[in-house]
């Protein structure tokens, strides 16, 4: 059985809160990044370049036969790579309900939205209403 969006964020925030120092936090961040696999070349078009990321940000999803939402995302900052994982982490494979029922509020509870600059927070804020848009408007 899937995890839900919120045990998978709830493990986010319980993996984040072993770090006591920023260094550490955002080095973990970035590893997240490093294992997601490479984006297919064939997201990576002027279309799915979402918009109001500073950095380059390849976003595209996908309606499965199994009814669940799969994002392919993909970043040329590894700081905003590293958000993209944990953003697909928590998201894709799910029910579009599901989604659209989770906010992003893990973000805020593992510190970052405090740590991040003013341009990656709206960065942020643009993937996860690209998440929960495509969520909204998916039918499966």
């Amino acid at each position: 059985m899937t995890q839900s969006p919120q045990d998978i964020a709830a493990e986010i925030v319980d993996e984040f809160s072993f770090f006591d120092d920023w260094a550490d936090r955002y080095q973990h961040l970035i590893d997240q990044g490093r294992h997601i696999p490479p984006l297919d070349e064939a997201y990576r078009t002027d279309e799915n370049i979402l918009k109001g990321c500073q950095s380059v940000v390849y976003f595209a999803h996908e309606m499965k036969d199994d009814g669940k939402l799969y994002f392919h995302a993909s970043s040329d900052a590894a700081i905003v790579q590293g958000l993209v994982a944990l953003l697909l982490r928590v998201y894709s494979g799910q029910l579009p309900a599901d989604i659209v029922g989770t906010d992003a509020s893990f973000v805020g509870k593992i510190g970052l939205d405090k740590h991040l600059s003013a341009t990656r927070k709206t960065g942020l804020a643009s993937m996860v209403s690209a998440i929960h848009s495509a969520a909204s408007n998916a039918t499966p």
